[in-house]
C-alpha cells in the first residue's frame, strides 16, 4: 500500500502512524503543504490520502492560502471514493470537504478526555475495538459538525470525535498520531496557543498524565492506523 500523509506543520505530522505503515512493510510520503512544497507524487496515484492537525483553523484561508487547495483536494478524492482520514484539523478540512461548516467548540478539549462510541461506532472497522468509551488525548478549540450523510462514530460532552462518510473515508477529532516527542513539544509550546493560555491549562501536570498513558495510548494509535490500512486493502 502506497499512502500520502498531508503535514501542516512539524510537530504534528504522522507520529506512531508512520511507524504502523512502516512496520508493514507499506510505504506513506509526507507533503509539507504549508511550506509551499508540491507533492511527492501526483495525489490520485496513491491508495490513501491522511491529513493531519495543525495549529491554524480550518477557516483561516486569507492566512494559510493552501487550505483552500486541499479542501478541494479532499473533496475530489472523497468523490473518487480513495481511503481517506483526517486527524483533529484533518478532520474538520474533510468535513468541510463533505459539506459541514467547522466551528469553534464550547469550550477547548486540551489534554486527556473521555469519549464514548456510538452504537454505529461500535460496528465500524476502525472505532469497534475502542467501544463502548475511551479516554483520548486531544488538542483543539474547533470541531467538525457531522457532514451531510455520514455516520457519528465517537462522541464527547463537547463535540463530535469520529466520524465516517461512505465506506471508506474517516474524520478523527482527538490525537491517535501523537507521539511522544511531539506531545513534549506541544507542552513546551503551549503559550503559543490562546485558548490554551486563556483556560490556564498545566503543562506540567499535562505532561506527568501523559508521561504514564502514552505507551498504551500510542500502541492504540498504531492499531487504529493498522485497521485503516487493512480496511483500504479491502
Amino acid at each position: 500500500m502506497r499512502a500520502l500523509a498531508i503535514v501542516h506543520q512539524p510537530d504534528a505530522g504522522p507520529g506512531v502512524f508512520a511507524e504502523a505503515f512502516a512496520n508493514r512493510g507499506d510505504q506513506l510520503d509526507s507533503w509539507e503543504i504549508a511550506e509551499g512544497a508540491g507533492p511527492p507524487a501526483d495525489p490520485r496515484t496513491y491508495d490513501a490520502v491522511l491529513s493531519f492537525g495543525g495549529a491554524m483553523n480550518a477557516h483561516q484561508e486569507e492566512e494559510h492560502s493552501w487550505l483552500r487547495f486541499e479542501k478541494d483536494l479532499l473533496a475530489e478524492r472523497l468523490a473518487s471514493g480513495m481511503p481517506l482520514m483526517g486527524i483533529c484539523l484533518g478532520a474538520q478540512l474533510l468535513a468541510e470537504a463533505a459539506g459541514a461548516t467547522p466551528r469553534r467548540a464550547t469550550r477547548p478539549e486540551i489534554g486527556w478526555h473521555e469519549v464514548e462510541v456510538t452504537p454505529e461506532g461500535a460496528e465500524d472497522p476502525l472505532l469497534a475495538p475502542l467501544a463502548p468509551r475511551f479516554s483520548a488525548f486531544q488538542w483543539h478549540s474547533y470541531e467538525a459538525p457531522l457532514p451531510p450523510a455520514a455516520t457519528a462514530l465517537a462522541r464527547s460532552p463537547v463535540c463530535l470525535q469520529a466520524y465516517r462518510i461512505g465506506d471508506s473515508a474517516w474524520g478523527i477529532q482527538f490525537h491517535p498520531e501523537v507521539s511522544a516527542t511531539d506531545a513534549a513539544h506541544w507542552f513546551d509550546d503551549y503559550r503559543s496557543d490562546p485558548d490554551a493560555v486563556r483556560i490556564g491549562i498545566d503543562p506540567e501536570a499535562l505532561r506527568a498524565q501523559t508521561r504514564a498513558a502514552i505507551g498504551d495510548w500510542n500502541r492504540l494509535g498504531r492499531e487504529l492506523c493498522g485497521r485503516f490500512i487493512e480496511a483500504t486493502a479491502r
